[in-house]
């Protein structure tokens, strides 16, 4: 992954309760579909069979920055992925009002962003209700909200 550094906005395993790997995120900017697939598909963990699937989405990176450059920093609370699936029209296209506790946050968008299919967030909330009521709930498909923490190298 090392020969990726430049181009990682985002990485670090979902987790349990009980502490153990449930998957991993990695958002990467990349030029195109195919080299996301690749990344995906070359990725250490999925080579040794650790994940036996991959998603692999468009995301617009709203705020601008690396999770390296989250002003919170890399410990301290409880972090959270949270995944709100599309059903309808956009929404929660702008970075919502407190913006403070966002580590990541846009839009999932097809291969060719000209749909919208869902939005996406890394978060530093209090609980997982908490995280979950970043984005609007009656506007999406569904919500996921999964543990999450920072990965990679320091």
């Amino acid at each position: 992954m090392d020969r990726y550094a430049s181009e990682l906005i985002a990485r670090g395993p979902t987790i349990a309760e009980d502490g153990t790997a449930t998957g991993s995120l990695h958002i990467v900017d990349l030029p195109d579909p195919a080299a996301a697939r690749t990344f995906a598909l070359d990725e250490p963990n999925y080579q040794a069979g650790v994940y036996r699937d991959v998603l692999v989405r468009r995301w617009r990176n709203t705020l601008g920055r690396t999770m390296w450059e989250f002003p919170g920093g890399q410990s301290g609370g409880n972090r959270y992925l949270v995944l709100g699936l599309g059903a309808g029209e956009p929404t929660d296209l702008a970075v919502p009002a407190n913006p403070d506790e966002l580590i990541a946050y846009g839009p999932l968008l097809s291969d060719d962003a000209s749909a919208w299919l869902g939005t996406a967030a890394l978060v530093r909330a209090a609980d997982p209700d908490r995280a979950r009521a970043l984005l609007s709930p009656d506007r999406y498909a569904d919500v996921e909200v999964h543990n999450w923490q920072f990965g990679g190298r320091p």
